[in-house]
């Protein structure tokens, strides 16, 4: 199954005018399924997601929850049970590695929207943060180009009009990777494990989401090393202010001919 198969769902309908005339016609859905992520056979969570990278999912997953300090800690993401039972994957430590699944074990299952579900607190997601590098600086022109050069990317959005999508960009705004999934925080956890895997941390880099900058999205990107933030949508308060706390740069309100820089502008050049 190819990844636009996985990502979208055909789906029968009734589409109505404004003027009352209904037709039958037929449309693609946003693939929404639960995956269930262990360690040591122990569940750690149940994330609703979109289908699809889903070793990037539970690596990236790991390490912006701070089950795992760096990539290296973790030998593979690997399918875990009789595929017939549903979507279970199993992050296999590696070599020296303990950790106790216990204590990140999620109270609740993690629906398509929530980041921080299930945790008892905010200092419970404060996980240990990266040095941010100075860098990168990035030039208007360039930084005003980023979400053309990801919408234009997102194959599962322009079939769907359904799915958030989460692009990491060189300075020169190289698109690097782009990930889609109906949970923004999905999105940003596939980039991270795909980036992960190349360089650690990952480094002066771009971060571009589709949704709203939220605490957790800043924390996600705090944790592997990521600078800079950016976002079509508004920034949370809390995120400015654990932005400002770390050094990272948020940039909100991207697009057409302005944005608003909340946080350390002095990236922006």
């Amino acid at each position: 199954m190819s990844e636009m198969d996985a990502a979208a769902t055909p789906f029968d309908l009734t589409r109505l005018t404004r003027e009352g005339d209904a037709t039958r016609t037929s449309d693609l859905l946003v693939t929404e399924a639960p995956v269930e992520f262990r360690l040591g056979g122990v569940p750690l969570a149940v994330l609703m997601r979109t289908p699809g990278h889903d070793e990037e999912l539970g690596l990236g997953f790991a390490i912006t929850e701070g089950i795992v300090l760096n990539p290296d800690e973790v030998a593979g993401v690997v399918p875990a049970g009789d595929p017939d039972d549903g979507d279970r994957w199993s992050v296999v430590l590696s070599e020296g590695v303990a950790v106790d699944p216990e204590q990140f074990r999620r109270n609740l299952y993690t629906t398509s929207s929530c980041g921080v579900c299930g945790k008892a607190s905010i200092d419970a997601v404060r996980v240990a943060a990266l040095r941010p590098p100075p860098g990168p600086h990035v030039s208007v022109e360039t930084l005003f180009g980023l979400v053309d050069t990801m919408q234009a990317a997102q194959r599962s959005f322009a079939a769907t009009g359904g799915i958030h999508g989460a692009a990491l960009f060189a300075a020169d705004g190289e698109l690097l990777v782009l990930r889609e999934d109906i949970g923004r925080h999905n999105a940003v956890d596939k980039v991270v494990g795909y980036a992960s895997r190349l360089a650690w941390p990952i480094g002066e880099r771009i971060l571009l989401i589709s949704g709203r900058v939220s605490f957790e999205m800043v924390q996600k990107a705090a944790v592997a090393g990521i600078p800079v933030i950016a976002a079509v949508s508004a920034a949370s308060s809390l995120a400015v202010e654990l932005a400002e706390e770390l050094g990272l740069t948020v940039i909100g309100f991207l697009r057409d001919d302005l944005c608003n820089v909340y946080t350390d502008p002095g990236r922006v050049v």
